[in-house]
């Protein structure tokens, strides 16, 4: 059984169609990298995932579990979107850290939260885990820090280590380094990179190529909302067999020229 199946997903927006039967599987463990210009549908697919926005049509299943069945009309309560959404950890471009937190602080957040709701105790346990993340991000010596205090790309790790403080099935990052300097992308290229070795399921939006095809086991091209193409990385990135992928692929390498 595959961890994510996602069939016939739309998604509109007025009269403006931006997702159109999107169809792909992954299983636990692997690496899924989306690429594609701007405007074709990558970001608003992990948001439907994570539902920051409802789709209109298909399905989405996570270990079987059927979590949107766009057949079956339904108003989902705030609490049943905040248990679907446990199954994703979503890394932002804009970081979107709470700035009155320290990055020990913004990684307990959600947790706290949620051991509140339930009515359970385990403080002590929620802060060893965000501390045991923010040292696996190579932070530990920044968690009294506030956001303010912090370069973009030790910003974005912490966003990393929130998202992972829940223990999600899957992580997903929106271009992750788009609001980055060259400088800092390094940084947070190379916590991916590691995430990707220790087989932490995952589905990256990224502008990065040569990074897409190096560390995902799957990439998908996405062009007006649709998957045009997807397989092995090495061959769609560096022997694409659909024109719209291979125009895509010439025009981003003569920018990088």
């Amino acid at each position: 059984m595959a961890l994510l199946e996602v069939k016939n997903l739309r998604k509109s927006f007025g009269e403006t169609e931006v997702l159109a039967d999107i169809n792909f599987t992954m299983e636990e463990g692997q690496a899924v990298s989306i690429i594609g210009s701007s405007g074709s549908g990558k970001t608003t697919l992990l948001r439907c995932l994570n539902f920051l926005e409802r789709p209109d049509g298909g399905t989405i299943d996570v270990r079987g579990e059927r979590l949107f069945d766009g057949s079956v009309p339904a108003r989902f309560t705030e609490d049943e979107i905040r248990r679907k959404r446990l199954h994703f950890g979503m890394v932002f471009q804009s970081f979107n850290l709470f700035p009155q937190y320290t990055a020990l602080e913004n990684v307990m957040l959600a947790p706290t939260l949620a051991m509140k709701r339930s009515g359970r105790s385990g403080q002590d346990e929620i802060r060893k885990n965000a501390e045991r993340l923010l040292d696996q991000m190579g932070l530990m010596n920044r968690a009294g820090n506030y956001p303010h205090q912090l370069s973009g790309g030790q910003q974005q790790r912490v966003a990393i280590a929130r998202a992972l403080a829940l223990s999600p099935d899957i992580l997903c990052f929106d271009e992750p380094t788009s609001a980055l300097d060259p400088e800092l992308t390094g940084e947070v290229l190379k916590v991916i990179r590691e995430l990707a070795r220790n087989r932490t399921t995952m589905i990256i939006v990224t502008h990065e190529m040569a990074f897409a095809r190096d560390v995902a086991d799957v990439a998908i091209f996405m062009d007006g909302g649709r998957i045009v193409e997807q397989g092995d990385p090495r061959e769609v990135i560096e022997n694409p067999k659909e024109e719209r992928t291979k125009r895509f692929l010439a025009n981003y390498n003569r920018q990088q020229d």
